[in-house]
């Protein structure tokens, strides 16, 4: 009997996961909050709302009730980070002790500071959590263009065990321990391509933009291990793999954002009419106030922060970066 998977999450990466898990041999359920959603997929098998053009695995199934998911073997959470734990809540009746959630939303919870699992452990604390993140868009995924992740989860033998559930030929992840580095690394990275899409739009070069993704990988190494993370791990795909191609890519909904402030437009207009979510728009104050908390120098994540607040220009910014003291590396 064939093992099956639940997706919690219609937008395009919970899409894409679910062609991944289809294509790696699962009987797969996607529960998508808009009904529209629900019908593309299961009668056109394409998500025309979010995944537009990429044609799914026509044994894909969508539905609006979380009751289906919950019979799932595994489960993988996919709404957007700050949306978590209202699904996780609408979830756990139907959470059976022990089920295998895998946690893919990348961010910090604004007001509590949570990572996201923090957040499962408070909404369905008898799952058994894992977390999925890496260097990986979701148009590529989708169409089977090769992608490799880290794929964290306390107990080495389950990790190993997930990681071949889900692999496939094209889609490679690699197992880990450190959910804390893998989280942290996914968050992090959101709000430094922002500051990278500021940095391009406002024409500063190449030689600032490396800078900019070598200084902020600091940040987001310091923040990982102060939260109790790896340094070892944020190295990985899921930290610098995944701050390289989000920083890197105006395909990046982060670094688009960026992209825009630098060319002057408002937050607003940066962020109208687009169906997906930036995620470093929303974790950006929350990664600012929590490196307060651990008592960690983010002035990158601070300055953009600053930014998307409305606090700061962009050029006053990039002044107070470029004129803070000079020091060691």
């Amino acid at each position: 009997m064939s093992k099956t998977a639940g997706v919690i999450g219609g937008g395009a990466w919970g899409t894409a996961l679910a062609q991944v898990c289809a294509r790696a041999g699962l009987e797969t359920t996607l529960w998508a909050r808009e009904a529209d959603v629900v019908a593309s997929i299961n009668t056109s098998h394409e998500n025309t709302s979010f995944l537009p053009g990429v044609e799914l695995d026509p044994s894909i199934l969508s539905t609006a009730d979380l009751v289906e998911i919950g019979g799932c073997d595994v489960v993988l959470a996919v709404t957007p980070a700050q949306h978590l734990r209202a699904a996780l809540t609408a979830f756990a009746p139907h959470a059976r002790p022990g089920l295998q959630i895998i946690l893919c939303a990348k961010g910090i919870e604004q007001g509590s500071l949570k990572l996201m699992t923090q957040v499962l452990a408070e909404t369905i604390p008898r799952a058994a959590p894992a977390v999925l993140s890496g260097p990986s868009f979701a148009s590529e995924v989708a169409r089977g263009l090769p992608t490799a992740v880290t794929l964290a989860c306390p107990d080495p033998g389950c990790a190993e065990d997930l990681a071949e559930l889900i692999a496939t030929p094209a889609f490679r992840p690699y197992f880990a321990t450190d959910m804390i580095g893998a989280e942290a690394g996914g968050a992090v990275k959101n709000v430094l391509a922002i500051a990278c899409g500021i940095v391009e739009g406002r024409g500063l070069g190449r030689s600032a933009h490396a800078a900019l993704i070598t200084r902020g990988f600091a940040e987001l190494t310091r923040i990982a291990v102060a939260l109790g993370g790896e340094a070892e791990t944020v190295a990985g795909l899921c930290g610098l793999g995944d701050l390289v191609l989000t920083c890197s890519s105006p395909q990046s909904r982060n670094m688009s954002v960026g992209l825009a402030l630098g060319r002057g437009q408002s937050l607003e207009d940066a962020l109208a009419g687009k169906l997906s979510v930036a995620e470093g728009v929303a974790t950006a104050p929350a990664v600012r106030q929590l490196a307060r908390k651990l008592g960690v120098d983010a002035p990158i994540c601070e300055a953009t922060a600053a930014i998307l607040a409305g606090e700061v220009g962009v050029d006053e910014a990039i002044r107070g970066l470029l004129s803070r003291p000079l020091r060691e590396e």
